[in-house]
Order: structure tokens, then sequence, then C-alpha cells
């Protein structure tokens, strides 16, 4: 088995289990963690076809750079907003007791 094929295994094993944590979680951070667990899956599976048979394509490799800094940015977004929709529904809760 050559490298650019377990590459692409574990690309697909990868996004097939985010996708099925994604689908049955009922925790949003742990669909939020399914998720980034997908994105890995695409970027391994995008640096596995970047390899031609003797020189490797830098476009996918800058596709893949890219990629993680916004997967970054969309994790942090996505935590912030889970955090504030917590917030809000704690003083939601408080607000009925009074």
């Amino acid at each position: 088995m050559n490298t650019v094929l377990l590459y692409g295994l574990c690309g697909v094993v990868l996004f097939v289990l985010g996708l099925y944590f994604a689908l049955t979680s009922g925790a949003a951070l742990r669909r939020i963690l399914a998720i980034n667990v997908m994105g890995n899956g695409v970027f391994m599976l995008l640096i596995a076809t970047a390899y031609d048979e003797l020189t490797p394509d830098p476009v996918p490799h800058a596709l893949v750079l890219t990629g993680i800094v916004v997967a970054i940015s969309a994790t942090a977004l996505a935590l912030k907003l889970l955090c504030r929709a917590h917030e809000l529904a704690r003083r939601q809760g408080e607000e009925t007791h009074e």
C-alpha cells in the first residue's frame, strides 16, 4: 500500500466518522468538533490527490493551508456563538424564575 492510498483512505475514514457524529450527536460542541474532523478528512484527501508520479502539485497544498486558516476562524466563531447562546439561555432562565 503506497502513501497516497493510505492518506486517501484515512481522509475518507475521518470524513465518514465526522459526518456520523455530526448527524447523531445532540450536543453542539460535539457537532462543532465533528465538523472539524470532517474538514481534516477533506484536507487529507486534497493532500493525497496533490501527488503526481514524481513531483507534488503546489496548488492543493496552498488550498489546504488556506483551508486550515478558514477552519480555525470558523471554529472560533462557532465556539463564541455557542458561548453567547448559553449565556442568553441562562439569562432567560434567571428572568423566568424571578
